[in-house]
Parts: structure tokens; C-alpha cells; sequence
């Protein structure tokens, strides 16, 4: 429809109107405004209300934040909390956005929960999750595979 004519806002708006809810990703609201061709993005709540907008630059600025902020963000908010004084001998790299986490950890139960909360950072892309627990002792734990890597000699 041809909306050049238009002379009130209810004449120019889009109806019904595009949105999306709080809990939505910011993905997910990107591939909404692309699919509908708008460049704000009414977030409303379960009643209907409005919570707020989301414009195209905001959604960039997500996006374009330095890998070095990133990366202490995930250290202040994640990993010191969660690691506490094991946290430093763990390693986290960004690259474009995309973090990888690596050392060595006591407990392995935490970290699928570091992955998920890393992945909430804003800025970040991607999580590559490297961290192992401790070697297996074989003799003190005799329910658990051995997880060794062993090489066959010919």
C-alpha cells in the first residue's frame, strides 16, 4: 500500500504492528526487523504493554563491541564468580566476537553453565568451550571410563 498520502499516524503505521517480547533474543529480533523491513522494534510485555524500542543501531553497537570488553566482562561477571580463586588459571580469548574459554577446572558440573552464561555477554557471537576437569586417577576412580588417550604401537 502507498502510504505517500498519508495524514495521521494511524494512516502511516504498519498494522498490525511488528514486535517482539522482552525475553527475545537479540537474534531473534534482528531476524524480525530484517524480515519486516524496520528499522525500530517495539519490545512489549505479555499484557501488550510497551517496554520499549529497539532501533538497527542498537542492535550494531551490540555487535561491534571490542573483543578486550568482552573478554573482562566474561571474567568479571562469569568466571571469577562461578571459579572463584581457580578462575585466573583459566584462559579466555575473543576473537570477533567469538570467546573461547580453556584451562583447568575442579569442578566440570560448572561449565556447560559458564558456556550458557558466556553466551549471554553482550557482544558475544560464539562460545568455544575447552575446559577439562582433573586427569582421572584409575585406582581411586574405578567407576569412571578411562579417558586416556593411548596409542597403539604396531
Amino acid at each position: 500500500m502507498y502510504k505517500a498520502g498519508a495524514v495521521t499516524a494511524g494512516e502511516l503505521m504498519t498494522a498490525p504492528a511488528v514486535t517482539v517480547t522482552p525475553d527475545a533474543t537479540l537474534a531473534r529480533a534482528a531476524r524480525v526487523m530484517a524480515r519486516h523491513r524496520v528499522k525500530r522494534l517495539p519490545v512489549v510485555g505479555h499484557d501488550g504493554a510497551l517496554k520499549g524500542i529497539v532501533s538497527r543501531s542498537d542492535l550494531l553497537k551490540v555487535f561491534l563491541r571490542d573483543d578486550e570488553d568482552i573478554a573482562e566482562e566474561a571474567r568479571r561477571e562469569v568466571v571469577e564468580p562461578l571459579f572463584g580463586t581457580h578462575a585466573e588459571a583459566l584462559r579466555i580469548e575473543v576473537r570477533d566476537g567469538v570467546v573461547t574459554l580453556s584451562g583447568l577446572v575442579h569442578d566440570t558440573a560448572l561449565v556447560p553453565l559458564a558456556a550458557l552464561l558466556v553466551r549471554a555477554v553482550e557482544g558475544v557471537v560464539d562460545v568455544q568451550c575447552a575446559l577439562t576437569g582433573p586427569a582421572r586417577h584409575p585406582d581411586l576412580d574405578p567407576d569412571l571410563p578411562d579417558t586416556r588417550r593411548t596409542s597403539a604401537s604396531t
